[in-house]
């Protein structure tokens, strides 16, 4: 016996020196499966980038959500625990979740029983979708209710969810993202449509990690140390868009929506001297959140799908008569009906107007007088002025499959229809481009709606656009002179373009009525109001600051009604709007009253105060007084009457009273102030959280209450012949 259990000592003895001594046993590394059974690998999460506006102002963000988890195993329970910490009544449970989570009872309670059945092991289950993307409210509804009701077992994971604040806005220019499960069953955002889908490997960040030890419960260990790999939040998109003017064109749309019906709508409104797209919007639209209202369509109308442009497209054909000196507008022609070779074309009046001039012709958007501007500059030389003004290529914007149109150039006939917008297909981005030229004295700019993209880790910009200016066809003079003969449209008795008239603001453009291709055969659709209504048209007419595109197709017209008024609502309501909010002047103010305002920058803020309102504005003081370190607007800006200017100087700052402020003046105040200001809503102030003449302090939030104003109904006028074809 002695000698058998030394034997067995020895042998034990043995084997705990050998593995002392190699660290090894059965062919494995000790140290190694130490290491396994005590690691832990927690994942950081990274956001994915936001999408903003030109003053910063979220599009698209992730925001916290949270994913449901039932734990089934009895194991969760510690014995002798008052509470179980198991789904202890499948039944009970599912018809709880069922009031909060989209989906059945009896399959909520099937998910829990097949989980149980399939592996009597199984710790806890999901239940895919309809358990993700939980917001923090409902969250804390079910918990209220599992605790009042006695139901146990559930648990919430948090997770990230994609956030669109502003619902129905520029949605098929942003498009929208969701969550995925891969092939590995992991679960991250992937943009579907859009900028989200486009950028979507700049928006997508880098999950980080952090490796620790814990004991077998799970508690970290002590002494020992963490190592962390940090997340790499995905790349911010900043936009050319501005979310006010964006408001005014998505609420102008819904307002047209309700009251006409169209087929389908566009707008688009851009900065002609950069051409920055301030806004961009269509409808039929969709909220990028619940995709409530996608249709088949997934195409950006101004983007990847041509229109024939109708009559808009005259103004091109001015343009290129008056550069090769062939416009006179006093020569008379015989307006009515053209013909060139076995075709022949005819005005919006049949019979005509008899014998008028040229611009009485441009004005009354007769298509006879295009023909006969065509016949002195020649039709091939026309054809080089549209590919010059960018017709028949792409544009090249920083969007995915554009368009790039159709120039018909085949044969006389055709080259003839093109010079009043029929048979050749645009793009609405291309007309924009080209109507720049017309706005901007001469200079082309190519539309973009990428600002610039930044890396949030490090705030520096690793892409940054910048205005790029096109080989324009025309001159400056001759660009003057088309803006004269555009405000004419608006201005003239027989102007196809009256209803278009701004309050306060000389305005020029183009209305124009094409014909819709038949979808279900040869030839054009017809029938009252089966036709594409527009309008291109630029304000102030003497420095456009703004130019915006609209297009309303078959719009529900009642007796009394046209196609020109869902078009002009959406126009003068959208331009009227924001020219306000970028502070231009009303062209009707007294001369007067519209002044110059002074560089106070360096000087006493008690004597620029003093000045300012003996001059009538309004100014505002940003801190306790002394030397003015910067002002807002900058001096030499021409301000009207009762306008605000913002002086900065140090001190603590004092609210003033930010009723019927505009967005854009709070967010200079803001900028210039460093204040946490919180603004809720468009258009302008009508609420503050704090009161007038509060003190404040940087980190004390003030929450700004914005409406949007009333959009201005014209009264109904007399319509003319600018509803036919050709108008």
């Amino acid at each position: 016996m002695f000698i058998f259990f030394g034997g067995l000592f020895l042998l034990l003895f043995g084997r705990m020196l050998s593995i002392q001594i190699t660290g090894e046993a059965e062919g494995k590394q000790l140290a190694m499966m130490a290491q396994a059974q005590y690691a832990r690998e927690a994942v950081l999460q990274a956001e994915r980038g936001k999408i903003v506006d030109r003053n910063g102002e979220v599009i698209a963000s992730d925001t916290l959500s949270y994913r449901l988890i039932a734990v089934l195993s009895e194991k969760a329970t510690e014995k002798g625990a008052k509470k179980p910490r198991h789904v202890v009544d499948y039944d009970k449970t599912a018809e709880l979740l069922s009031r909060y989570i989209p989906i059945e009872k009896e399959k909520i309670a099937s998910i829990m029983y097949k989980a149980k059945e399939n592996n009597s092991k199984v710790y806890q289950t999901e239940f895919g979708k309809a358990g993700r993307d939980i917001n923090h409210e409902t969250m804390l509804a079910i918990k209220e209710a599992a605790d009042k009701e006695g139901v146990t077992g559930l648990q919430f994971i948090e997770d990230k969810k994609r956030f669109y604040p502003n619902g129905n806005f520029a949605s098929y220019l942003i498009g929208f993202a969701m969550r995925e499960e891969n092939k590995e069953k992991k679960v991250s955002t992937v943009g579907k449509m859009g900028l989200e889908k486009t950028f979507n490997e700049q928006l997508t960040g880098t999950n980080g990690k952090m490796d620790f030890q814990t004991d077998i419960w799970g508690y970290i260990l002590p002494k020992t140390e963490k190592q962390i790999v940090p997340a790499k939040d995905g790349m911010t998109i900043q936009l050319t868009l501005d979310k006010t003017i964006q408001n005014f064109v998505e609420d102008a749309m819904n307002q047209v929506d309700e009251k006409y019906s169209p087929a389908k709508m566009l707008v688009v409104v851009a900065n002609p001297k950069t051409g920055e797209i301030y806004a961009m919007s269509q409808r039929p639209s969709f909220h990028p959140g619940t995709r409530e209202g996608l249709t088949e369509n997934w195409l950006n109308d101004a983007v990847e799908n041509t229109i024939e442009p109708g009559s808009t497209m005259k103004m091109f054909t001015l343009a290129a008569a008056i550069e090769e000196g062939k416009w006179d507008p006093f020569a008379e022609y015989q307006s009515g009906q053209y013909t060139i070779y076995d075709k022949t074309i005819r005005d919006v009046k049949r019979g005509g107007w008899g014998r008028i001039s040229f611009l009485e012709g441009f004005q009354r958007s007769s298509n006879v007088s295009m023909a006969y501007l065509l016949e002195r500059m020649g039709d091939r030389t026309f054809i080089e002025y549209l590919k010059g003004f960018g017709f028949g290529e792409r544009v090249g914007i920083d969007l995915p499959h554009e368009a790039p149109g159709i120039l018909l150039d085949i044969n006389p006939s055709e080259r003839l229809t093109t010079s009043y917008g029929q048979g050749s297909t645009v793009t609405p981005l291309q007309m924009i481009q080209a109507a720049t030229a017309i706005a901007n004295d001469g200079k082309m700019m190519k539309p973009y709606v990428i600002d610039r993209i930044i890396d949030p880790n490090t705030e520096e910009t690793v892409e940054n656009h910048e205005p790029e200016e096109r080989k324009s066809p025309i001159s400056k003079e001759t660009a003057k002179q088309v803006r004269e003969i555009l405000a004419s449209t608006v201005t003239s008795e027989v102007g196809t373009g009256r209803k278009f008239a701004l309050t306060g603001y000389s305005v020029g453009g183009k209305t124009g009525t094409a014909e819709i291709p038949n979808t279900n055969g040869p030839g054009y659709m017809s029938g009252d109001g089966n036709y594409l209504y527009s309008f291109l048209g630029m304000a102030p007419i003497d420095d456009p600051q703004l130019l915006t595109y609209v297009l309303v197709q078959q719009p529900k017209l009642e007796i009394g009604q046209y196609g020109a008024d869902p078009v002009a609502q959406l126009f003068t309501s959208i331009m009227e709007s924001s020219l306000k909010y970028m502070n231009i002047v009303p062209e009707n103010t007294e001369t007067s009253s519209a002044i110059s305002i002074t560089d106070y920058v360096g000087k006493e803020a008690s004597d620029g105060m003093e000045e300012l309102e003996q001059q009538g504005f309004k100014p505002v003081l940003i801190g306790e007084g002394g030397e003015v370190s910067s002002q807002y607007p900058t001096a030499g800006t021409k301000l009207s009457k009762g306008s605000i200017v913002l002086l900065e100087t140090k001190g603590k700052i004092t609210l003033p009273n930010f009723s019927g402020w505009s967005k854009k003046m709070v967010l200079s105040f803001k900028m210039l102030s460093g204040l946490d200001i919180r603004l809720v809503g468009d258009g302008y102030v009508t609420e503050q959280s704090l009161t007038e003449g509060t003190v404040i302090n940087a980190d004390e939030p003030v929450v700004l209450q914005f409406q949007s104003p009333q959009s201005k109904m014209k009264p109904s006028e007399k319509e003319d012949e600018t509803e036919i074809i050709g108008g």
